[in-house]
């Protein structure tokens, strides 16, 4: 071969790799630094209990700390706000739920627009709804809970956390459902709303199973009703709301992990492959259980799972919002 020869097939062959090594050379450095979990609602919360599993077995797959940020405010929309707003590089994510990041379009002015800003990366686990009330409350199961509150209109007592949070909401889509009518009770947030329904302040409450399964077990609540189409593994005694005389009624408080808009594919594709091995470590899963979550099936653990998810509850979840009135306060 030629010298020209040898250096045109030279630089031919450059020419073709070039334009792949800066791809080659971020997914092989991707990550090189700490990577930020911005999850928008306090410490110790139930939402907080389902990134920090995550964000330590999604560190131990990718060789770098995922540091969780929580920032609190607006339910959710604050949090929101600051990771929808950060270089899309993969450093810092997006972690939420039902509420974050489908409720709250419907009811807040946002900044941004949850349709469109965000580069899906996985569905994470659901939790399930309780039907809950204090252990003294006359009604014997949910048929006869509805009974009495129609028979006791304006009597009965529920949480608001706020407009966007689960328990007014989920309350607002009871009263609908059914046709009773409770009285709100302000509440800081859930914690409260569970001492309060513990200590007989408050009759009835509508929140995730994490955060009542403990007081369930202790016997210091009863339950009526689960929200999903299936029973939970964790309460498998108590019936869904199919089973228990509400048919139809679902809902759940599902998670997801998202990267800002235009975060490069190879990179969601990393962080996707990290989450999902997290979601199979027996450890992890451990975990969640004894949370009351419900894993999400094999075949919706895709970023485009989790994107066409997004999707069909905000069609459904912000007609039924829009329709019932709830504004933010």
């Amino acid at each position: 071969m030629t010298i020209k020869r040898r250096t045109f097939l030279q630089l031919a062959t450059g020419a073709a790799v070039a334009p792949a090594l800066p791809r080659v050379a971020r997914a092989q450095a991707y990550p090189s630094r700490p990577i930020t979990m911005v999850v928008p609602y306090g410490g110790g919360g139930p939402a907080d209990g389902v990134a920090r599993p995550l964000a330590e077995r999604m560190s131990a797959a990718l060789g770098q700390p995922i540091a969780i940020e929580n920032i609190g405010g607006e339910s959710g929309t604050t949090g929101v706000a600051r990771a929808v707003k950060a270089a899309p590089d993969g450093y810092t994510l997006s972690f939420g739920h039902h509420g974050s990041h489908v409720v709250n379009g419907a009811i807040f002015p946002l900044p941004f627009d949850l349709r469109t800003d965000f580069e899906p990366i996985a569905l994470l686990p659901s939790n399930p709804l309780l039907i809950s009330a204090r252990k003294d409350l006359p009604a014997a199961n949910l048929k006869e809970l509805i009974a009495w509150l129609k028979a006791n209109p304006e009597k009965a007592t529920t949480a608001s956390a706020g407009a966007g949070s689960g328990t007014y909401v989920n309350a607002v889509y009871f009263q609908n459902a059914t046709g009773v009518r409770f009285r709100f009770v302000p509440h800081k947030s859930v914690q409260t709303s569970i001492k309060a329904l513990i200590a007989g302040e408050l009759d009835i409450l509508f929140d995730q199973a994490s955060n009542s399964l403990p007081h369930l077990r202790a016997g210091a609540i009863k339950a009526y009703a689960v929200t999903s189409k299936t029973r939970t593994a964790s309460v498998p005694d108590v019936p869904t709301t199919d089973e228990a005389g509400l048919p139809g009624f679902h809902s759940a408080t599902w998670y997801g992990l998202w990267a800002p808009k235009g975060t490069p594919k190879d990179i969601v594709a990393r962080l996707n492959s990290a989450a999902v091995e997290a979601l199979a470590d027996p450890a992890v899963r451990k975990r969640y259980n004894d949370q009351g979550l419900d894993m999400p099936p094999a075949d919706q653990l895709t970023p485009e799972a989790l994107g066409a998810f997004h999707k069909s509850e905000i069609e459904k979840w912000w007609p039924l919002i829009k329709a019932a009135g709830i504004k933010s306060q």
